[in-house]
């Protein structure tokens, strides 16, 4: 068996109003090294599952580290994905509400590979209570979607922003084949 790729970790920030983005931002990098790529803030209307946790004019943006990572620690990554969201949360009438929302998960060449806490027939159990779903596949030059994709990641804003973070990885990798 040959070593495995590393992938390009990823961050998608689904992001309330109140969300104090700059400290996110900052705890983030805190853990996961600098940046390399950060995709524009895009208005999330894709469904209004988290409005009721959340708020009305929830905003979507992804980061793209520097360090790749081993496969291996989405798990760990996803258990402090979501200790981050529930230390930026805000009291709300019923409970704590989270002002951002964060989907780790890592690219490759191949395919874009999101972590979940949502069992499904399509995800395969990681370990920890995660799951582990490949979002998008690259093919024909570019990252296509499944039928299960969900439809933000179908658009040609998110995907043009991946394709970006694949030339990056694709970079990383020959430095690293042609480092001595």
């Amino acid at each position: 068996m040959g070593p495995v790729e590393p992938g390009q970790l990823i961050i998608g920030m689904l992001i309330a109003p109140t969300a104090p983005l700059p400290e996110i931002e900052g705890e983030l990098v805190a853990r996961w090294g600098p940046i390399a790529l950060a995709s524009e803030e895009w208005d999330f209307i894709w469904t209004d599952y988290y409005t009721a946790e959340m708020g009305p004019g929830l905003r979507r943006k992804f980061l793209a580290f520097e360090r790749p990572i081993d496969p291996a620690e989405l798990v760990p990554i996803k258990k402090a994905t979501q200790a981050l969201e529930q230390a930026f949360a805000v009291a709300g009438p019923t409970g704590p509400r989270r002002t951002v929302n964060l989907d780790p998960g890592y690219l490759t060449l191949g395919q874009l590979v999101l972590a979940t806490t949502k069992p499904h027939q399509h995800r395969l159990y990681l370990g920890q209570g995660i799951y582990g779903e490949v979002t998008l596949r690259f093919q024909h030059g570019t990252y296509v979607p499944w039928p299960w994709t969900y439809p933000d990641y179908r658009t040609p804003d998110y995907i043009g922003f991946f394709n970006r973070v694949r030339k990056f990885h694709q970079q990383q990798l020959r430095g690293r084949l042609e480092a001595p």
